[in-house]
């Protein structure tokens, strides 16, 4: 890329971050859909735009992982900053903050059965109450399913009501096992989905250091 469309391309960078940027993630911070944030959006933004945006920002807080949790550490975030020059000129610097250091954990392999923890609802949030919500996650074969099988893929959303099958089909899920923290909306997704035979990940909760098998 040459050094005057590498600018282009962060003046458009830049000036999209300025109109949109700092709302789509508070949105997305707020529990927004990616389809309610470009509704809300004041200034015209296009829906994959904003879908490339949530997944960030999703990632950059540490809400879904791309690898198994492990302790401590988010990766770093990627950010053009301005700089103004002895005449005012206007310049742009990307910067990448450091990742910060996390280790591997040895997990503890359990197996949920209602049998023998309860209902699933219940077996969740006990398990994220102790562990907390930042330090329970979920595998999400989303991607993996849609490219896969996009029946199966098309029938497990429809069990989801309208505001759950918005989340999961507004984020950019790639096509491998992501991770999602556990909190209520996820949660509330799993319980659906396990219910109906569509569910058959690991829980990981890391401060008890367990990696639970559903299905």
């Amino acid at each position: 890329m040459s050094e005057q469309e590498y600018f282009k391309s962060a003046l458009s960078d830049f000036t999209y971050e300025a109109a949109s940027g700092g709302a789509i993630r508070h949105l997305a911070d707020l529990g927004y859909t990616v389809r309610q944030i470009t509704e809300q959006l004041t200034y015209p933004t296009p829906y994959e735009r904003v879908r490339r945006t949530v997944w960030q920002h999703l990632i950059d807080t540490g809400v879904i992982l791309t690898r198994e949790p492990e302790k401590g550490g988010v990766q770093g975030k990627a950010a053009y900053t301005v700089e103004h020059g002895k005449y005012g000129k206007a310049s742009f610097r990307l910067e990448t903050a450091a990742t910060s250091a996390s280790e591997p954990i040895h997990w503890k392999e359990r197996y949920y059965s209602e049998e023998k923890c309860g209902s699933l609802a219940a077996y969740l949030a006990n398990k994220c109450s102790v562990n907390g919500d930042d330090d329970s996650y979920i595998s999400c074969d989303f991607g993996i399913r849609g490219v896969r099988d996009s029946s199966e893929y098309a029938s497990a959303m429809q069990i989801l009501n309208e505001r759950q099958r918005e989340y999961i089909e507004g984020l950019l899920w790639e096509n491998k096992v992501c991770y999602h923290r556990l909190n209520q909306r996820m949660r509330e997704i799993i319980v659906k989905l396990y219910a109906n035979g569509y569910c058959h990940g690991y829980c990981y909760f890391v401060k008890q250091e367990e990696k639970v098998k559903l299905g």
